[in-house]
């Protein structure tokens, strides 16, 4: 499904990604943490176009779409949210799905966004307006409406837990779930709440300054001497003190 081979990304002289190789297959749910700063949300730039690889490549179902630009790789099938929700202001919930799919999918499939504001929980809420009548939860539900109505091959969510209370991300979990079994989308997702990484992920990788450095079920990965060294700066021997510092 997706291959990246050898990915570096730079912002001038830094290296913001070095050497990052990582596939995901079709259907796969991947966990992808780390550190504040170890590079997370510009690999997904990276992946979705919104910044370019100075090396390497990203190749989606064999395809190399290194040098796409964004709306192409949409077009293909790569749908992501961002960390804080961007509704389109003065439209209504389904507006917003009707403008994602038109110009992230190229057609219109009004039975797909009735699938997804009734999977995401938005169906109530379809003409509401989008940037004043949602609360945060909702907000964070529309951002991944809005990728699904794309009709994506991989979503990439980018913290689509944070801020919520504990039974809102309980919630926002289980519609993550029913969503995964409904479209059978690959899904990679940033998240610093371990205990939802292991329930929804049977794999996870783990970035730390921009480097890989190690990946495979959550249960093997926690217990790895360098993740934990990377979360807590004591070396082997603490996981309780690593699990904790992800949230």
């Amino acid at each position: 499904m997706l291959e990246l081979d050898r990915l570096r990304v730079c912002f001038g002289g830094l290296a913001a990604l070095e050497g990052v190789t990582l596939s995901v297959h079709a259907g796969e749910i991947l966990g992808l943490i780390g550190p504040n700063g170890a590079g997370k949300t510009t690999l997904f730039n990276a992946i979705s176009g919104l910044v370019r690889a100075a090396d390497g490549k990203v190749r989606l179902q064999g395809k190399d779409i290194t040098r796409m630009p964004m709306h192409q790789r949409a077009r293909l099938g790569v749908g992501r949210t961002f960390q804080a929700p961007q509704p389109l202001h003065g439209l209504s919930v389904r507006e917003n799905l009707v403008v994602a799919q038109h110009y992230g999918a190229g057609q219109r499939d009004p039975a797909r966004l009735e699938a997804i504001l009734h999977l995401t929980g938005l169906a109530a809420k379809a003409d509401a307006d989008a940037a004043g009548g949602l609360a945060l939860a909702e907000l964070k539900a529309l951002e991944v409406a809005k990728a699904l109505a794309t009709n994506p091959r991989l979503l990439l969510l980018d913290e689509v837990l944070a801020g919520l209370e504990t039974a809102g991300r309980q919630r926002f979990i289980t519609m993550l779930q029913g969503l995964h079994q409904h479209f059978n989308v690959a899904i990679i997702i940033i998240e610093h709440d371990i205990a939802a990484i292991r329930t929804l992920c049977p794999r996870v990788a783990v970035l730390d300054a921009g480097r890989l450095i190690a990946q495979g079920p959550p249960e093997l990965v926690l217990r790895e001497p360098a993740v934990i060294a990377c979360y807590t700066g004591t070396g082997p021997g603490n996981t309780a003190a690593a699990e904790a510092s992800h949230g």
